[in-house]
């Protein structure tokens, strides 16, 4: 088990509508009545991990925690890959949160899959898990975002085979192994799982934010995501 602040990844053992909506000084995509994502099987009964809507928030033997693991705050963000606002998220509010409050052990952060807006929201979410089995799933989460972020369109045809494997080839993943999984959709089960927990915790949209299991909000900058780090209840 490694700390991502040393580069590489800890993995704990154990309708679409297409605009930005602002929900209480927070800017999400909201998922609305159809959606191009797999649904769940509906003839499956509900996981332990996704029983209630406190156990859907703890962190379980499937997510990746970026920094300490014992850190005293834990961010866990839902996201879709082409979601506009989980990219802006990505770039330009996590990389001061890394800097200030990941590399001094003050918080940690967990990214969960909420693949709605379309297919390739869905295969990137699989191609990001592929590279987790590899122990570089936040290297290749960072890039997917930089990569979708600059494109700045939606179910346009760039997140596709090609591309991931691009990436999987400069991250020096096993391409071998890393295409065996895309292709036979190795976790296809897995993010449909997260995304009906998320559905259970109260996600309608993404980015969606929980500070120690109290949703903050969607899209915030840094310093509102600072104000909620250094409340006494995030703490």
């Amino acid at each position: 088990m490694e700390n991502e602040t040393k580069k590489k990844d800890f993995l704990l053992p154990a309708s679409v509508i297409v605009a930005g909506v602002m929900i209480s000084g927070s800017i999400i995509y909201l998922v609305g009545s159809k959606s191009n994502t797999p649904s769940p099987n509906k003839n499956t009964n509900p996981t332990p991990e996704v029983a209630s809507i406190g156990d859907a928030l703890k962190i379980s033997s499937q997510d990746v925690i970026l920094g300490d693991p014992k850190a005293p705050l834990t961010l866990i963000e839902y996201g879709d890959y082409q979601c506009p606002w989980c990219g802006k998220f990505s770039i330009e509010v996590e990389k001061p949160f890394r800097e200030q409050y990941i590399k001094t052990n003050k918080a940690n952060m967990v990214y969960r899959d909420f693949a709605f807006l379309g297919s390739e929201s869905f295969a990137a979410a699989e191609a990001a898990n592929c590279a987790k089995s590899q122990g570089k799933f936040w290297a290749y989460h960072d890039t997917l975002y930089a990569t979708e972020h600059k494109d700045g369109a939606e179910n346009n045809g760039n997140l596709n085979r090609n591309l991931f494997i691009s990436i999987a080839k400069s991250l020096s993943l096993n391409l071998s192994e890393f295409e065996k999984c895309i292709d036979t959709n190795q976790y296809d089960e897995q993010i449909k799982k997260e995304i009906e927990a998320g559905r259970l915790a109260g996600v309608k949209g993404t980015p969606a934010l929980f500070l120690n299991g109290d949703q903050i909000g969607g899209f915030i900058d840094f310093k509102t995501l600072q104000a909620d780090l250094e409340t006494p209840k995030a703490q």
